[in-house]
């Protein structure tokens, strides 16, 4: 049966390596840093900046909603803003859906 496979391939033992497993923590615990400072880290500073900013939400303030609305606040209850979007026109929106605050007099300067 030699004439099929040569007998110094079949006699050749395959090469283990063995790996120390304190290399392979240290890799997997540099990944976990990674992800933290490339995607974790970031998500909850912006939720945190959001959480405050709807938390200071004020009357007379002016504002941009998720869904691109500009308007001033005339009302602000614990859930929810009133925002006027025109004159004598008023909609109510909750809280968390105010995307930024805008400096004072841009809506001026938007229309």
């Amino acid at each position: 049966m030699s004439f099929f496979i040569s007998d110094a391939a079949a006699a050749a033992a395959p090469a283990t390596q063995q790996t120390d497993p304190m290399t392979s923590l240290i890799f997997f615990g540099g990944m976990i840093l990674i992800f933290y400072f490339i995607l974790i880290r970031p998500q909850s500073k912006r939720a945190k900046e959001h959480r405050e900013l709807v938390a200071q939400l004020s009357k007379g303030d002016e504002v941009v909603t998720n869904g691109g609305i500009l308007g001033k606040i005339t009302d602000v209850t614990e859930q929810y803003v009133t925002v006027e979007v025109s004159e004598n026109v008023q909609m109510k929106f909750q809280r968390q859906s105010v995307a930024t605050v805008l400096p004072k007099g841009s809506l001026k300067a938007a229309k």
